[in-house]
């Protein structure tokens, strides 16, 4: 066993306890501070709460019969001063609208200081955050979000500068500029921001109200419960957020971001309620989070058409570690808007539950000469009661032009500025339990081939009554279960230790595949 300090602010922190465990440690441990017991843990990243300001403390983990045991130090950051948003005149009943209170609090608060949200239900709209502050939401303390929509400020799309050379781009929808509501929790070119704690922040999302006829754009479309727009340096640790109206997490051209320790937890048949979609950032860490919702658990962006061409900024440098994901469509999926590419993703040391798919690459003719994927690896993956653990889908056939012959069509298309690329991507050490409808799918386009991709260490076994769906969403793929790794239109297919048990058929099915090797 070993531990480390992962981040500390002035009231938290947050530690890994590295035992071998892959989200949950292989036993649980005892944590002391300063030799007093505060919690047992269970999970491989754990967080602390309760911490005062400018404080030494000892953190000793320790197994429960004593037997082995670490400590590490550490001292608290500064904090000048709290403000309490029961001061502000937030009541925290549930019915009263605290919005404006806490708001203010928000507004008020100096550099360097705390806005304390304490026990009680407090219902909002949208708030705004700022630089420089931290925003604890305690134990006990909920943030429900009002169903009223159009209590809910809107931020246009696109609103054109004074000299006409230039736009300003506020509101974003599934990669367009689109006019959409302020996120629950909203940042707008704000730095230094900790939202931190172990209270929640509860969406309302219902088949009532955002949930209802959920494509349909009503004076605007569906807020995100935490929306940013070129920020930096913005860490979220410890908070539930559920229920949410749409996409849960969405941090939007922004760099430098931190995600620990959160739960996000939506009804797994709730519409587009992906969890956490980077779009357009860059440096992102994402370790410790539980995902359990009706759509992406995590889902890397980077613009449909119009952004990427025009802003080039690809989703970039992000790592993911020692995740749950549970229930959604594709446990860590990229696209299907990623116009402006993605490179440098990591994903190693999580846990794949009952999602449809493990990887999940959504992309398609359309997407233009920008939308490059290279440098995708998955590390030391354990998954179970995954439909199909790894899709790249060249063919996905959502939105208007999704089903056009230009993006459907199995000929060869001319490579233009139109054509998306697929470059490397690395899977090693992953063991695939109870697959139910293939171990793979690779699907590349036959004028632009997937580069390479390389497995390694992988074994797939299959469920005993396994299901029957389709392996990628694309026109002509048929509805099956218990097939193996599928590939086609491939450059480079390395397999090296890949062990596929139980399937029908043939465990290899190569078509297009330039050159393999075993």
């Amino acid at each position: 066993m070993d531990i480390k300090l992962i981040m500390k602010s002035a009231r938290s922190a947050v530690i890994e306890i590295a035992d071998g465990g892959t989200y949950l440690t292989k036993e649980a441990y005892k944590i002391l501070l300063n030799g007093e017991l505060v919690k047992t843990a269970e999970t491989v990243i754990t967080s602390l709460f309760g911490l005062k300001p400018e404080t030494e403390y000892e953190v000793t983990v320790e197994k429960e019969d004593g037997s082995e045991k670490e400590s590490l130090h550490f001292t608290t950051d500064y904090e000048f001063v709290t403000l309490n948003v029961r001061e502000f005149g937030a009541k925290g009943d549930g019915v009263q609208d605290d919005t404006k209170y806490i708001q203010a609090a928000i507004l008020a608060c100096p550099k360097k200081s705390r806005v304390l949200v304490p026990k009680g239900i407090y219902r909002i709209t949208s708030l705004f955050l700022k630089s420089d502050i931290n925003l604890e939401i305690a134990k006990g303390a909920e943030l429900r979000a009002d169903t009223e929509r159009f209590a809910y400020p809107k931020l246009p799309g696109l609103i054109q500068s004074y000299d006409e050379k230039d736009e300003y781009n506020l509101g974003s929808w599934e990669g367009n500029p689109l006019p959409m509501f302020a996120g629950i929790i909203t940042g707008i070119d704000v730095e230094h921001v900790l939202i931190y704690g172990e209270g929640v922040i509860n969406g309302s999302g219902s088949r009532e109200n955002w949930w209802k006829n959920p494509k349909v754009m009503v004076g605007a479309f569906r807020p995100r419960m935490f929306f940013i727009n070129h920020c930096r340096k913005i860490t979220l640790q410890g908070v539930k957020f559920c229920n949410s109206p749409s996409w849960t997490l969405h941090p939007y051209f922004s760099d430098d971001l931190k995600f620990y320790n959160l739960i996000i937890e939506n009804p797994s048949d709730s519409p587009n309620t992906d969890g956490l979609d980077p779009e357009s950032c860059k440096d992102v860490e994402i370790a410790g989070v539980r995902f359990s919702l009706g759509d992406d658990c995590i889902a890397v962006k980077s613009g449909k058409i119009y952004m990427g061409k025009k802003h080039k900024k690809p989703s970039e440098n992000i790592h993911i570690r020692q995740c749950l994901m549970e229930n959604g469509h594709g446990a860590v999926t990229i696209g299907s808007e990623m116009a402006g590419g993605v490179k440098n993703l990591t994903v190693e040391e999580c846990l794949f539950r009952h999602t449809d798919r493990g990887l999940r690459i959504k992309t398609r003719r359309g997407r233009g000469e920008d939308a490059v994927l290279d440098k995708i690896a998955f590390k030391k993956i354990d998954m179970d009661h995954v439909m199909t653990p790894f899709v790249v889908n060249s063919f996905y056939f959502c939105d208007p032009d999704g089903k056009t012959e230009y993006v459907q069509s199995r000929e060869v298309m001319p490579v233009d500025d139109r054509t998306p690329c697929i470059k490397r991507m690395d899977f090693e050490d992953i063991n695939a339990r109870n697959c139910h409808v293939a171990a793979a799918y690779f699907d590349g386009l036959p004028e632009q081939k997937i580069e390479e991709i390389r497995m390694e260490n992988i074994t797939v076994t299959y469920a005993e009554d396994p299901k029957c769906d389709v392996p990628s969403m694309s026109a002509g793929v048929e509805p099956c279960s218990l097939k193996g790794i599928w590939a086609n239109n491939v450059k480079k297919l390395k397999l090296k230790n890949v062990s596929i048990t139980g399937q029908e058929g043939e465990a290899i099915v190569l078509s297009g595949v330039d050159k393999l090797e075993e």
